[in-house]
């Protein structure tokens, strides 16, 4: 990936923040329950004293936020701090090769791979806000004179009176919309129908079912489904089954298949890629990769006529990180916002972004274009490490 300005820098410091924000109501899933809704945030400076903000993905379990502020501090800044990088992917690849025997030796690639995620993302912001332009002219080197606007779906509608929800998000100007299922099949139903005609049949709906079946069970329930006009189902079934069984419950259900949120590498999203199965492609930038490798899966993806929609369920850094990476992927598609309230997902990127139309517009400000409010978030902050 060529760029328009200088990539080249040496960190000289990493801040890490641990945030915890009520979840009034819980979110509901179909393998557990968030009571609270953490966010662990990196601040890296460089020695020119350009800074920028990542996030990490934490949501569980319910102790690790906490445990990966720590993994941060105590690996990112031996291998990062005083040493000096060509470009951020460099930066990423070193960190993933460095860390790869300690995944093995410790269980915990995902751990490794998110804190690493999130520092690319904040190397990115650093080097866009360096060079006085927003994030999305950075990494498309320029080709973008103005983004597309990006739209958005309400996402995370819990199983508990969502027509509620929906109808509320319908007013305040979403247009597409996502519910939880997985939680029996006449719930299930019962709740799609209450939203179908909160939103309308025409209005783009999906379903998550965020792994909750084995096959017979999701194609059950995919030709369950069939007559609500669902845009997508997003795992049905466990992310770690092989993409051959994707490809046959894409055979023998109706629906769309949706997933990537729990994929990690280039070659393990190439494989679902690159087969039949799954056909919405949902990379968690702050999960694994950053941009510095969910760029190119957006591109992969749309080479091989997929659609290519973020994943994201976090606080606003990550949120607004996912805004710039589909801007510069393009395509058709949707970048998810998380319907229940979450002050962290305000406060820690401000200002606030507009929604129109049930769409986004980037700007010309620097970087992500966004900044924590450290201030109005004291209460929240559970832990600061800083160098």
């Amino acid at each position: 990936m060529a760029c328009t300005a200088d990539t080249a820098f040496s960190v000289e410091r990493i801040d890490v923040f641990v945030f915890r924000a009520p979840a009034d109501p819980p979110v509901q899933t179909s393998f557990g329950i968030m009571r609270d809704r953490p966010a662990v945030l990196l601040c890296v400076t460089d020695t020119q004293g350009a800074c920028g903000w990542g996030e990490v993905w934490c949501n569980f379990p319910v102790v690790g936020a906490e445990h990966r502020a720590r993994m941060a501090a105590t690996y990112l800044r031996p291998l990062v701090c005083g040493s000096r990088f060509e470009h951020p992917r460099a930066c990423f690849e070193a960190l993933t090769a460095k860390l790869a025997v300690l995944a093995l030796q410790c269980g915990e690639p995902g751990t490794l791979q998110q804190i690493v995620a999130g520092l690319d993302i904040a190397l990115w912001d650093m080097l866009a806000r360096r060079a006085a332009m927003p994030l999305w002219r950075l990494l498309s080197d320029g080709a973008l004179d103005r983004p597309a606007p990006i739209p958005l779906y309400a996402s995370g509608i819990n199983p508990t009176d969502p027509d509620q929800l929906a109808a509320a998000k319908l007013q305040e100007g979403y247009r597409a919309f996502k519910l939880k299922v997985g939680f029996g099949a006449a719930r299930d139903s019962a709740n799609l129908q209450a939203i179908r005609e909160v939103i309308g049949e025409d209005a783009p709906f999906m379903v998550d079912a965020n792994q909750a079946w084995d096959m017979e069970e999701a194609i059950a329930a995919g030709r369950r489904m069939e007559r609500f006009g669902l845009g997508w189902l997003e795992e049905p079934i466990r992310a770690d089954r092989p993409a051959a069984d994707w490809t046959r419950l894409a055979a023998e259900q109706p629906l769309r298949l949706a997933g990537g949120e729990n994929l990690a590498g280039l070659a393990q999203f190439d494989e679902f890629i690159g087969t039949g199965g799954m056909t919405v492609i949902q990379p968690d930038l702050g999960k694994w990769g950053g941009f510095s490798g969910c760029l190119e899966v957006g591109r992969r993806t749309l080479r091989q006529g997929k659609t290519f929609c973020p994943h994201w369920l976090g606080a606003g850094i990550g949120l607004t990180a996912s805004f710039h990476l589909k801007a510069v992927v393009g395509g058709p598609g949707y970048v998810e916002v998380d319907a229940n309230p979450n002050p962290l997902r305000e406060l820690l990127a401000l200002p606030t972004f507009q929604l129109v139309d049930g769409a986004v517009q980037l700007d010309e400000r620097p970087g992500l274009g966004v900044e924590p409010d450290l201030q109005a978030c004291r209460d929240f902050i559970v832990q600061v490490a800083g160098t």
